[in-house]
């Protein structure tokens, strides 16, 4: 809501929808009062143009398809729909392209892997990605409230109810579910849903992911390895140049991204670039992103305006 408070999109009418626990309370919106209402599968037959939800994959698999049904096209922030082959996964500044095309649905990408390809999309374009090595320290909002309330009573030593250990004075390496092969769901999130974004289904991936005790902003180091050699005051001016991104990178005066520097901030920002010289061609990123904004609110709003303005350009 405070995106599209900013971003004051053309948009002649908002509804809110919550579940039967939230209706009837008031929400501010862009000055007035709204009066939450409770979804329904007949919530919409008013013939909506658009939906954002971000309400969990459950109410996701239920509601979307209804709404796209109706001729409603669904911005979708959960994980149920991004791995559907005919769904477009959409990051704008990597591929708004595929958006347009739809079933009506779109997926909003997880927050790690939004931040991450915003990075490697302009860097493949120029030199091609041979490798790509994810090492993630998310943030404890990134498990929504609960994982916040657990940061807050973990440190004053009441018990964890969200992780599987306090995150207080923690680095814990356990994001959501462990697959058979060893890996944890968010890591073959990333893994998958990098290669479906850049269209690299091959593409070699591996991931090590991390929940840390830090309250807001997603820190990633990756580690890439390209097909063709580059020469780093290219590459750092290839990203500072890209749409989205803003490269802090001066560390003899300190000057790099931090979790209290990017937090409010839409951009995706880039430090500590350096060769990798144990490859031919590699080079190393630390990226830090807002993950409630660019992670998922910011990068769902860019995709609706992206949408209304392609549908003003198609009336014309």
């Amino acid at each position: 809501m405070a995106v599209l408070e900013e971003e004051k999109l053309p948009i002649a009418e908002y509804e809110f929808f919550a579940s039967a626990k939230s209706a009837g309370k008031i929400v501010s919106f862009m000055g007035n009062d709204y009066t939450i209402q409770e979804l329904s599968e007949r919530s919409f037959d008013k013939g909506f143009d658009f939906a954002i939800f971000s309400a969990g994959a459950e109410v996701s698999r239920k509601y979307a398809p209804i709404a796209a049904s109706c001729g409603c096209t669904v911005i979708d922030n959960s994980s149920a729909f991004r791995m559907v082959n005919n769904v477009p996964l959409v990051v704008p500044e990597v591929n708004i392209e595929t958006s347009f095309e739809n079933p009506g649905i779109i997926a909003n990408p997880n927050c790690s892997t939004i931040q991450a390809v915003v990075a490697l999309k302009p860097l493949d374009i120029k030199y091609k990605l041979r490798r790509v090595i994810f090492s993630t320290y998310q943030a404890v909002s990134g498990a929504g409230q609960k994982g916040i309330d657990d940061f807050k009573a973990t440190m004053e030593g009441k018990p964890a109810k969200k992780f599987p250990y306090p995150i207080f004075n923690n680095c814990i390496p356990h994001i959501d579910k462990f697959e058979e092969n060893g890996y944890s769901k968010e890591e073959m999130k990333m893994i998958n849903e990098t290669r479906k974004i850049l269209n690299k289904p091959s593409l070699p991936i591996t991931a090590t992911t991390v929940r840390v005790p830090v309250t807001n902003c997603h820190c990633e180091s990756i580690n890439i390895e390209f097909k063709k050699e580059y020469q780093l005051e290219e590459l750092i001016n290839i990203l500072k140049l890209s749409p989205g991104i803003t490269v802090l990178d001066n560390p003899s005066q300190n000057i790099y991204p931090i979790p209290t520097i990017v937090s409010g901030k839409n951009d995706v920002c880039i430090g500590r670039i350096r060769r990798d010289y144990s490859v031919k061609s590699g080079v190393n990123l630390w990226i830090v992103a807002d993950n409630i904004r660019k992670g998922a609110a910011t990068n769902a709003v860019q995709i609706l305006k992206a949408l209304i303005e392609h549908e003003k350009c198609q009336f014309y």
